[in-house]
């Protein structure tokens, strides 16, 4: 089981509560096993950030980018979460709102193909 900074618990909770439209969208097709038969959490704390979808069984965390994510202060923020998350043995996908938006099952596709190329899947 992956560390998590305990503080970020409550603020993870809000997040859950107050996914944007673009998280909505994804988590509609991630949750309740519906990507073969692996459980998705979101607005997962991992260490010292909180990630937007977190797959423990496939070590996959997905990410979905604002506009904000291309502010030079954030890009370098963003750099050092997933040295950090890969570091943990984690891979990270990164989505932009509009693709989640316009191009949803290519999303899937892209998210479904890393879930297989991570293994543990061996029952399919």
């Amino acid at each position: 089981m992956l560390k998590y900074n305990p503080k970020l618990k409550d603020h993870a909770r809000v997040l859950r509560s107050e996914m944007t439209d673009c998280e909505q969208r994804l988590w509609s097709r991630l949750r309740r096993k519906q990507v073969l038969g692996v459980q998705f959490y979101r607005q997962k704390p991992i260490g010292n950030y909180i990630a937007d979808f977190y797959a423990p069984k496939v070590s996959l965390v997905v990410e979905v980018d604002g506009s904000q994510h291309l502010e030079p202060e954030q890009v370098d923020h963003d750099q050092q979460r997933t040295a950090f998350l890969e570091s943990q043995g984690l891979r990270v996908l990164r989505f932009d709102n509009r693709e989640v938006l316009q191009e949803l099952d290519g999303v899937m596709e892209v998210i479904y193909r890393a879930m297989i190329d991570a293994g543990g899947l061996g029952h399919l």
